[in-house]
């Protein structure tokens, strides 16, 4: 691949623009624009609640979470929260902690919770030896108690995804709502390489609200793929590894991994 082809890669807006292809795909993805002062201030009054992060970043860094409440307004990024008494004031704020970087803003999802802390699941979609998708292994993500995001390099745990969901619904329900999961990172991960075809390797970020309803929340095109080894079944993080090694995307170190 091209720098250029990955560059395009790594920028959640064209990741976004190239899903929204598929009308399957395309109901799944909570709306997303480009943030500037008019979209944060029209999407935070459809909403109430949105998500703004960087146009190309990993680890969540740099994500915030947005909200309006009877008249205030508040934003949280990593573990401090700030509140003001009006849009205006708080949108400078955002303006100087965000730096220059381009910005997306995101319908926010009231995620499930598991012990007062948000999760999400992470959907791996990997080419097999025949070069054909396959969804090869899922793990939930929780959030760090005091942080917005689940991301495991920014204090989230990897859990058991029936663990974190077996509250939410009788034993026959959990298996259909992570095939309904499963197929939605599957299809994502299909849509995104029918504009990007040499991809090998994608983790669908897939949110549920408190309806079980799956959203697309993000795509990652280098994921990391030793987080399944947090898992009981270990045979899931040898397929995933063995995959990964058979196109070579496993990386010498840890360290080396981009997200």
């Amino acid at each position: 691949m091209s720098s250029s082809a990955r560059k395009s890669v790594l920028s959640k807006w064209l990741k976004t623009k190239a899903i929204l292809k598929d009308p399957n795909v395309r109901i799944l993805v909570p709306e997303t624009r480009r943030m500037n002062e008019k979209s944060l201030r029209e999407m935070l009054g459809r909403y109430s609640m949105v998500y703004i992060k960087p146009e190309s970043g990993t680890y969540g860094k740099g994500v915030m979470r947005v909200e309006q409440s009877n008249g205030s307004y508040s934003y949280q990024k990593e573990e401090q929260k700030r509140v003001f008494d009006s849009f205006q004031s708080m949108y400078r704020s955002i303006v100087r902690n965000k730096r220059k970087r381009p910005y997306l803003v995101q319908k926010g999802i009231h995620l499930l919770k598991y012990k007062g802390r948000r999760f999400d699941v992470r959907v791996m979609v990997q080419r097999n030896r025949k070069r054909a998708w396959e969804m090869t292994g899922m793990i939930g993500r929780v959030a760090h108690p005091r942080k917005i995001v689940t991301n495991y390099h920014s204090g989230g745990k990897p859990m058991e995804v029936r663990t974190l969901l077996k509250s939410f619904a009788s034993v026959e329900k959990l298996s259909q709502i992570e095939k309904t999961v499963s197929k939605a990172g599957y299809d994502a991960a299909k849509a995104l390489s029918r504009s990007y075809p040499k991809l090998n390797m994608i983790g669908a970020d897939i949110g549920l609200d408190n309806h079980l309803r799956p959203w697309i929340i993000e795509l990652n095109t280098n994921p990391d793929p030793y987080i399944f080894r947090h898992l009981a079944d270990k045979s899931i993080a040898r397929k995933v590894l063995s995959y990964a090694k058979a196109l070579g995307r496993i990386p010498p170190t840890k360290s080396k991994l981009k997200r």
